[in-house]
């Protein structure tokens, strides 16, 4: 039996919340602060540490503002919340409280958004996250972090409490396949290639790394072999070492479960490629922009916004078809 079939699936929140708890109970100086948000996690932490968990009800804006405030006062906070809530409702409050004033005092502050992309697929376009890499890329000192699965996210607590700034930690509301059973990627690269390939990487985050996954393989059957990385740091990934793999290919895809062409993934790519100089052309793949009210299964609605395995394999295969020989 293989190592990932011992590890039970679970939602990210879950082991994330988890590895959260274990911190706690060693660390008096951790907060948790949540926007009337819960989990059975959640319950537990409440229930054996009652002191340092604070619900400031429906209300983002001041989720961030009691947040900053017991960081100012020493304390390692993590805030939790819905994505588009977490992200969105409460931006002014971020740039200020947290962005803007990380510059002039030492602060730790992690936001915890449950609900990427396309994750709470019944709930429609309200719910559902497609700018909160645009949203929260815009702002300086901003550390995003964007796991693909659970391991990845229980992790994330530990790497949160070694460094002061502000972070937000992009989560999958659903229980996804276990990437990661075996060993985690080294943190301080960024980005974990996946697979080596010929011509085309297809560079991805979050959810998407499973699409990668699933085209890739159907692109194989076909006779196209591609390269797989997923980026987890969308800020502090090391630029020299993702350059040294790039260098190995003719052209990447970036692959982000929101709106293509708004900022997000895409333009961090370009961005990068014009910066470090690279002989290397670009195909980006995300959410057309405009918001869809279809509800139904995810890969079903991935289809339609373009982003399905079916969509991105065409789509791939169409740019490796357009390459120079």
């Amino acid at each position: 039996m293989s190592a990932v079939a011992t590890v039970q699936p679970r939602a990210m929140r879950d082991t994330l919340l988890l590895s959260l708890y274990e911190a706690m109970l060693l660390d008096r100086n951790i907060f948790l602060v949540t926007a009337d948000f819960g989990s059975p996690v959640m319950d537990n932490i409440r229930a054996d540490i009652p002191d340092r968990v604070i619900n400031v009800g429906i209300a983002e804006q001041n989720l961030i503002n009691v947040s900053a405030g017991l960081a100012l006062e020493g304390f390692k906070v993590f805030a939790y919340a819905i994505a588009p809530f977490i992200t969105m409702r409460c931006f002014e409050q971020i740039r200020v409280n947290l962005a803007l004033l990380s510059e002039l005092r030492p602060m730790n502050v992690n936001l915890i958004g449950v609900g990427a992309g396309y994750s709470y697929v019944v709930s429609g376009p309200t719910h559902q996250c497609y700018e909160d890499l645009t949203v929260m890329r815009a702002l300086p000192n901003m550390r995003i972090y964007s796991p693909a699965d659970q391991m990845m996210a229980a992790a994330l607590p530990a790497r949160c409490l070694a460094s002061n700034g502000p972070k937000y930690l992009r989560l999958d509301a659903q229980v996804l396949p276990v990437l990661y059973a075996d060993a985690l990627p080294n943190f301080a690269d960024g980005f974990h290639e996946h697979r080596k390939g010929k011509t085309v990487c297809l560079l991805a985050t979050g959810y998407m790394v499973h699409t990668a996954l699933k085209a890739a393989d159907a692109l194989a059957a076909t006779g196209f072999s591609v390269g797989i990385i997923d980026l987890f740091d969308l800020c502090g990934f090391s630029e020299e070492q993702l350059q040294s793999v790039l260098c190995a290919y003719r052209g990447v895809v970036t692959m982000e479960e929101g709106f293509r062409g708004r900022g997000g993934m895409d333009a961090m790519m370009f961005d990068y490629i014009v910066r470090r100089g690279l002989d290397i052309r670009m195909l980006n793949i995300g959410v057309e922009g405009e918001y869809r009210f279809e509800l139904g299964e995810r890969h079903v609605l991935h289809e339609h916004v373009g982003i399905g395995v079916g969509s991105v394999t065409e789509k791939v295969r169409g740019f490796l078809k357009s390459l120079p020989v």
